[in-house]
């Protein structure tokens, strides 16, 4: 092995000698990883192509114990350090040029304690991964929509999906977390112990530490739920967004139902004449007593006259996976996103026509259905502030060649910036790409401030800056 020259915090370089590398990857149980080793850039590799990033070295963790060393090596360098749990992030946080990728992806251990409806899951855990374990139980974290998505970013940086409005956010389930510090130190984070942290970590982002064990609360649902997708011409969507509107004026929080708008992809369920496109999907699910479900959803099933409706008994885990195949690695993805607090009449209609400009096969806009559970806590309950919001829209820009990349973010970008007007102003940072730095502060409102000094408590020298970045320090130089 050769010295190794790797990016620093301050934006330079720094050279490692072999010996050095060489000592601490003899003390890990896993690997490390250099541009030269055969796994390297299936591992450097994250779900939006179009972040290319190559990292000087990848530390393949097995345990708390390879973090911990980790982080005292990255700080004992000064290196510029990114962590990488599930890598689904939109903004590629996950990989940086030229430092440390801390990597958790090995560290997949999920247990289940029944008795105490507990769960506890390692950060390189997927949703697939806790939905196959929780499941097996009939039990279930509440947790989001694709199952490739990883627990440990969604988790600290919210978690809302289709068993939100009942049974809240993720980190809304947090019950406990294992924290590695910029220090190096492992501390249990709660609300008996490390409080200040405990409310950080829940919305603050990858801010604070690395967390190398989640303790989650559970409940009981499943396996079996109702659900399924709803289709409506694009040429109804007028109506059937404000149909959709009341409807869920009285929706009981059981029932979750997102609307999807996009050319319609070729499933077998759609019929062939409208394979391409563009179309309205209601995708509904209903996590509370199946006898009552259909009663329920019929306010919903009854709007318009759909194309093709899917709505019945599957399992949940069929359903957490259902929109996989259209959320694949590999492509490349741009987001835009707001908050809403109602869905007005001036934002259906700027909506509808970006949906007729769509640049692209893949490109869609999502309304995600909330509040409920998660909108009956106090903002500053958690660092996780948004809670009056009802709906929170995402433009997903998705393309596959480089040369539709100025069309398909200029579409992403324009769409957001006319819905401007009608949104709440906060944003979920989870859907933040990495062009928006400027709206983290915006994002926290009233909680920014504490968050800022837990920060300079917990992370002054702003070692995890590769993330929807909180500065301990005003003019502090973030990546």
């Amino acid at each position: 092995m050769n010295d190794l020259s790797l990016s620093t915090l301050d934006g330079g370089q720094t050279k490692v000698a072999a010996p050095a590398v060489e000592a601490f990857a003899a003390q890990l149980r896993g690997t490390v990883l250099l541009p030269t080793d055969p796994s390297y850039d299936a591992t450097r590799a994250v779900w939006n192509g179009m972040i290319d990033r190559r990292p000087g070295l990848i530390v393949c963790c097995r345990g708390a114990a390879d973090v911990v060393g980790a982080v005292r090596f990255a700080r004992d360098h000064g290196l510029l350090v990114a962590v990488r749990g599930g890598g689904h992030h939109i903004a590629g946080n996950s990989v940086c040029d030229g430092g440390m990728m801390i990597d958790l992806s090995l560290m997949k251990s999920v247990r289940i304690d029944t008795s105490a409806k507990r769960a506890w899951v390692e950060p390189g855990a997927l949703l697939a991964d806790v939905d196959q374990e929780t499941q097996a139980f009939g039990l279930v974290v509440p947790s989001g929509i694709n199952s490739t998505t990883g627990i440990a970013g969604l988790t600290l940086g919210g978690g809302f999906g289709w068993t939100t409005r009942k049974f809240g956010l993720t980190l809304d389930n947090l019950v406990a977390a294992d924290v590695v510090t910029a220090a190096g130190q492992v501390v249990r984070a709660s609300l008996g112990k490390h409080p200040d942290l405990f409310w950080a970590i829940r919305g603050g982002g990858g801010n604070f530490g690395i967390v190398t064990a989640f303790e989650f609360q559970l409940h009981a649902m499943g396996p079996q739920i109702l659900s399924g997708l709803v289709f409506h011409p694009f040429a109804a969507g007028e109506s059937v967004l404000k149909a959709y509107r009341r409807a869920l004026e009285t929706a009981p929080d059981e029932l979750t139902c997102w609307v999807v708008m996009r050319q319609a992809p070729p499933l077998p369920f759609v019929p062939a004449e409208w394979h391409g496109k563009e179309v309205l999907v209601l995708a509904m699910c209903w996590c509370g007593d199946p006898a009552m479900g259909e009663k329920a959803a019929a306010p919903l099933r009854s709007i318009g006259q759909p194309i093709a409706d899917t709505f019945g008994p599957m399992p949940f885990t069929a359903w957490q996976a259902a929109f996989d195949p259209l959320l694949a690695p590999g492509a490349r993805n741009y987001w835009k996103s707001h908050d809403f607090s109602s869905l007005s009449d001036g934002a259906i209609a700027i909506l509808l026509d970006g949906i007729a400009k769509l640049p692209g096969p893949e490109c869609e806009v999502f309304i995600g259905h909330v509040g409920g559970a998660a909108g009956r806590v106090a903002a500053d309950a958690t660092a996780f502030p948004q809670r009056n919001s009802h709906f929170v829209m995402n433009v997903h820009a998705r393309w596959r060649e480089p040369a539709m990349d100025e069309a398909c973010i200029g579409w992403a970008r324009g769409l957001f910036d006319a819905t401007r007007p009608y949104a709440a102003g906060t944003a979920y940072v989870n859907f933040m790409p990495e062009d928006e730095l400027d709206r983290v502060e915006t994002a926290y409102g009233g909680n920014y401030q504490r968050l800022v000094e837990i920060k300079r408590k917990y992370d002054p020298s702003n070692l995890f800056r590769m993330n929807q970045n909180i500065r301990p320090v005003a003019g502090l130089r973030a990546a």
